[in-house]
């Protein structure tokens, strides 16, 4: 079953009355990891779980965006929701996640944005009895995300968790202007740390890290061993993938 920000992505396309012309729209990409198609990284798909909920609140385009790192996310944490944002307008199963019993939500946003009345932490509050840490993370470009946090009211009364982090961000697909501005998966990756979910944190970053190096081969070649290593992984995971469609048929 697709999952969340897939989903997302095609209830987004439906919706367009026109096609979306991404960079790179001559590319003829991978349906499932959206890197073109030679340089599939399907065959690399991890396989891991969390105890954790992530909340990504997507900006209008960016399930469309083949360089969206909220898809890597999805792919590695089980309980990943995604949610279209609007200012004038709030889903109703966006808030019925917000007052899920099982979740204790917080807002993943650095400090220096919060309202004076919003608490700011730095790490996970104690968790209730049966409560599991919902991450809610705005996935926009930054001048996007700061608006999306403030008038977002639903938001206001939750924590804002804010990190400092030490290493700088390493993704190369879409640049801030800050170095200190992480991309979403990696953001991702500190919050899962922060919850102990270690084995997941590491396979969300090896994927991350896979992602990035792939979609750039795209751009520029890579000497002709690394793409045969590419191109011998894509053409194992496309036997595979027939093979099981063969045997559900």
């Amino acid at each position: 079953m697709p999952h969340a920000v897939a989903r997302l992505r095609a209830q987004r396309l439906a919706q367009s009355q026109r096609p979306f012309k991404a960079r790179g729209i001559k590319l003829v990409r991978c349906e499932r990891c959206r890197v073109a198609r030679q340089f599939c990284i399907c065959a690399w798909q991890p396989q891991a779980s969390s105890e954790v909920g992530v909340c990504l609140l997507m900006h209008d385009i960016e399930p469309l965006k083949p360089s969206n790192t909220g898809w890597l996310i999805a792919d590695v944490v089980q309980h990943t929701f995604a949610f279209t944002w609007s200012r004038t307008q709030v889903e109703p199963k966006l808030l019925a996640l917000l007052a899920d019993p099982q979740w204790q939500p917080v807002v993943v946003f650095p400090e220096e944005y919060a309202a004076p009345e919003q608490q700011v932490v730095h790490q996970l509050r104690p968790l209730a009895a049966g409560k599991k840490p919902l991450f809610i993370i705005l996935d926009a470009t930054w001048m996007q995300a700061r608006k999306m946090f403030r008038k977002s009211a639903y938001l206001a009364n939750l924590p804002v968790l804010s990190f400092q982090p030490e290493q700088l961000s390493s993704y190369l697909l879409r640049r801030s202007t800050r170095d200190d501005h992480l991309c979403t998966a990696e953001v991702a990756v500190l919050c899962l740390e922060l919850a102990q979910q270690l084995t997941a944190a590491e396979q969300l970053q090896r994927w991350l890290a896979r992602f990035t190096e792939h979609y750039l081969a795209a751009k520029t070649p890579p000497p002709a061993a690394q793409l045969a290593r590419y191109q011998a992984g894509s053409k194992l995971f496309a036997t595979e993938s027939a093979k099981r469609d063969k045997c559900s048929v």
